[in-house]
This record gives C-alpha cells, sequence and structure tokens, in this order.
C-alpha cells in the first residue's frame, strides 16, 4: 500500500463547536491514520507554529502549514515564510483608514499575514484593494478575516510541503470546512468537506461526509478505511 498524505484543516475540522477545543476522537483517528504509516499533516488558518504544536501532542506529522499557506513550520526554530507581513500590514493600514471597525483580532503571533475581526464588510475591502492596487488577498475562515500575500493561500502553502516531500497530488487527503480549504481541495486527488461546510465548499469536494467537525472526521476515515488500512 502507498502511503497517503492527509491535509487536515484545524478550526471548524477537529475542534468542537468552533471554540477552539479539539475533539480528542477525532485526534486519536489521526494518530491512528499517522500509525498506519500515512502522513497527517495539519493545514490551517493559525499559526503554523499552533499547528506543529498540535501535532508534537496530538501524534501526528511534525509539520504544518499555517496563516492560510504563509508560513511552514517543520521544526521548532525551522520556519519556510512564503508570504510577506509587511506589504500586508501596509494594506492592514490602509483598510483602517478607509473603512470603519477594522480591528485586529488577537492571535498568536503571525509571520506572513494579518488576522482581523470579522466587524466590517469584506467585499467592500476587496473592491478597496483592487482600487489601491494592494498585492494582497483578503479571506473568511469564518473565524476570522485574514490578510495575506497575493497567491499565498493554503493549496499554494501545501504544494510547498509536496515538492519536498516528493508527494504527488494523488496521494493528498484534504479534510476541511471553509472557503479558505478550497485551494487545499484543488491541489488533492480526494478531498472531503464536513457536515458544517457551507455549500459552496461542498460542491468543490470530491466527496461530502454528514456529521459535522470532529464526527465528520472521524465519518470521513471511516469510509476511507479501504484504501489506506492495507487491509
Amino acid at each position: 500500500m502507498k502511503p497517503k498524505t492527509f491535509a487536515v484543516d484545524i478550526d471548524g475540522t477537529i475542534t468542537e463547536n468552533g471554540g477552539g477545543r479539539i475533539h480528542l476522537e477525532a485526534l486519536a483517528a489521526l494518530r491512528h491514520v499517522k500509525n498506519l504509516g500515512h502522513n497527517v499533516i495539519f493545514v490551517t488558518g493559525r499559526s503554523s507554529v499552533e499547528g506543529f504544536l498540535l501535532s508534537v501532542f496530538g501524534g501526528t506529522t511534525k509539520i504544518a502549514v499555517g496563516e492560510n499557506g504563509g508560513c511552514i513550520t517543520l521544526d521548532t526554530n525551522n520556519h519556510i515564510l512564503l508570504g510577506n507581513i509587511d506589504e500586508c500590514r501596509a494594506a492592514f493600514r490602509i483598510f483602517q483608514d478607509k473603512i470603519d471597525n477594522v480591528v485586529e483580532k488577537p492571535v498568536f503571533p503571525r509571520m506572513t499575514e494579518v488576522v482581523l475581526k470579522r466587524t466590517f464588510d469584506l467585499n467592500f475591502a476587496r473592491m478597496i484593494a483592487k482600487k489601491e492596487n494592494l498585492d494582497v488577498a483578503l479571506s473568511d475562515s469564518q473565524y476570522a478575516f485574514h490578510i495575506n500575500s497575493h497567491g499565498i493561500d493554503k493549496g499554494a502553502g501545501f504544494e510547498e510541503i509536496m515538492k519536498r516531500l516528493s508527494i504527488s497530488s494523488e496521494d493528498v487527503i484534504a479534510i476541511g470546512d471553509s472557503a479558505t480549504d478550497i485551494p487545499l481541495f484543488k491541489v488533492a486527488k480526494t478531498s472531503i468537506a464536513l457536515g458544517n461546510s457551507f455549500d459552496n465548499v461542498k460542491s468543490q469536494a470530491t466527496m461530502t461526509v454528514s456529521a459535522k467537525a470532529g464526527d465528520g472526521v472521524i465519518e470521513a476515515l471511516d469510509k476511507l478505511a479501504p484504501q489506506i488500512s492495507g487491509v
């Protein structure tokens, strides 16, 4: 059996009720997948350091793609920065000047992006970004708005991992729940949207499950068992 590589979102995917608390049964199921010989790599809108720490304590593959693809953590002090935080912060200052209620969200320190509270019209901000020729991308993870460098997303970040580990898209299985996971779905042969995903996310996945968040991860792994168990 050829090993697969699971690219797994964190918030809304292996957390309970969107509160940041890890669904322990889902984490245990992912650890079992890792113990079967597959890669399990967290790809998150959180910092890559948070994702890496979860992999250490959770027993999954010790690599993490964070900041919606802007930063990869390979080890404690080994980070690959794909995004440019200076241009993101410059865009943030312009948005603050032109839009009411643009406020940074208190998060684990970022190296390549700016994270904002969901307190303003994101589409209006996108219009301003286009008018001002800002070389940034704006996204909504449902937990925050994110300012990333243009061309940075979860798919682009994970492709860097694929190159480093010589992973083919044929062997990638992506699991997620939000619009920020769609670029990740596009680099994976198999993509799974959870029950709590919006319809536009489900439409981009090759497979959907009915259960939500961590329960959905368990349902997905159950469905994939014939492909990954080696039996």
